[in-house]
């Protein structure tokens, strides 16, 4: 989905991305050259306010948060701004696909025979008005769902000619039929549009909105898993995100919504404290695996109203896993059962990527793999140059995703060989085919 039309040459290769999060707003401003990873010139991160389960609850909130990130990136870069890629987490995303097969005639596979094809895939997509979760979806002519919904990914996934599979780039070939995969990715109309008023009231222009765990992908992905088959897990503040990638693309999308934010939630319940003492008593003593010394281990908290911390209540630190543990278990088992029920549990194979603020708890990584069954890692922004230790863990995998999707983009626009008549937001053949040949 192109919201600006304005992306045509990224300014000396300047990109910037721009994740507006549940528990950060992070601004990344980055260089990108031929032949180079781009480098993060610029950063600047804000506390989320106004953003509750990926939407906007306070637009003048939001618009704070932005213009503060945003204004710290361009201080530390030196440069000023007037368009981002945004991440999208809310609205709740969700996938469909269609396959679609247009007549050749034998002769050579050409941009104009994509058009043609894409564009039947479009139709059909809006005929059916069904995603494969049961999401309506119907779409109209300018890309938006009837039902409340636009379009913001189209996204090729595969080509057939004459039923020979595996085709990434058909042009040049010849054959009697055509046939094309589209993978959809649809969201609330209603949730993009206060997020683009909130960024546009900022003085910026969206170019693109990215979903979370396709950006985090894109960052924190090797070439082998895209290949092979991987689900990434981005584990936000208030949404968990799901994205399939298989033979180079990602072809399933899906959110859950359970964040880092509800565990501190429940920690502030559960304990009597407030959320700022709970976020602390998480991240100091939190652990999503029982052990035996938990009950030996006593932690001060501090009692919601009181000012004396000598007041603080002693409790043991089995008592917090045995308030975290349970939250998290319901996480991963709501996203075992949303792609169980997808039909991709199987194509993304046996190995998982955990992105986002809230996998850094120590021993989630070893209970998502307990409960679903995969071999987990932690995924980090590794395609990017220029990030201190502090911005390079998972959290910021998405910001720097963003980055990637904003330069291969900007590349294929300004490539005189790039299939200009195909909507660039569709290819994420290009962005692979960029992330390999720079990489």
């Amino acid at each position: 989905m192109k919201l600006a039309k304005s992306l045509t040459r990224a300014r000396g290769g300047l990109v910037a991305g721009l994740d507006i999060g549940c528990s950060k707003v992070c601004c990344f401003i980055a260089r990108g050259e031929a032949g180079e990873r781009p480098r993060v010139i610029g950063i600047g991160q804000q506390a989320s306010r106004g953003i509750k389960n990926g939407v906007v609850v306070d637009m003048p909130a939001v618009e704070s948060t932005i213009l503060n990130a945003v204004h710290a990136a361009e201080h530390m870069a030196g440069e000023e701004i007037d368009r981002v890629i945004v991440s999208l987490a809310g609205g709740h995303p969700a996938s469909s696909s269609i396959d679609v097969q247009i007549a050749l005639n034998g002769h050579e596979v050409g941009e104009t025979d994509l058009r043609r094809a894409f564009e039947r895939g479009q139709q059909a997509h809006g005929a059916n008005g069904l995603a494969k979760n049961g999401t309506a979806a119907p779409l109209t002519d300018g890309g938006q769902a009837n039902a409340g919904r636009q379009t913001i990914h189209s996204i090729p996934t595969t080509y057939t000619v004459d039923g020979n599979r595996g085709i990434r780039d058909p042009r040049g070939m010849f054959g009697d039929r055509l046939g094309v995969s589209i993978h959809f990715v649809t969201a609330a109309s209603s949730a993009v549009r206060n997020l683009t008023t909130c960024v546009r009231k900022c003085h910026l222009d969206v170019t693109d909105y990215v979903v979370a765990p396709y950006a985090s992908g894109l960052a924190a992905l090797a070439d082998d898993e895209l290949e092979l088959g991987v689900t990434v897990i981005d584990m936000g503040g208030g949404v968990t995100s799901i994205a399939v990638f298989y033979e180079g693309s990602v072809v399933y999308t899906d959110t859950v919504p359970v964040g880092g934010n509800h565990v501190t939630k429940d920690i502030a319940r559960g304990l009597s404290t407030s959320m700022a003492h709970a976020e602390r008593i998480k991240t100091l003593y939190g652990h999503a695996i029982a052990t035996g010394a938990d009950e030996r281990e006593p932690i001060d908290v501090p009692q919601v109203g009181e000012d004396d911390e000598r007041n603080a209540r002693q409790v043991p630190r089995s008592l917090l896993v045995g308030i975290i543990q349970p939250r998290l278990e319901e996480t991963f088992e709501l996203v075992r059962s949303h792609l169980e029920a997808s039909g991709f549990d199987k194509l993304g194979g046996r190995r998982v990527v955990l992105t986002g603020g809230a996998s850094l708890l120590p021993g989630t990584r070893e209970l998502g793999g307990l409960i679903l069954d995969k071999q987990l890692r932690i995924g980090r922004p590794t395609r990017v140059a220029g990030l201190a230790e502090a911005t390079a863990g998972p959290a910021y995998a998405t910001c720097a995703g963003l980055l990637l999707y904003g330069l291969a983009e900007a590349r294929a626009e300004n490539d005189s060989t790039a299939p200009s008549e195909i909507p660039p937001e569709g290819l994420f053949g290009r962005v692979s085919h960029w992330l390999r040949e720079h990489f």
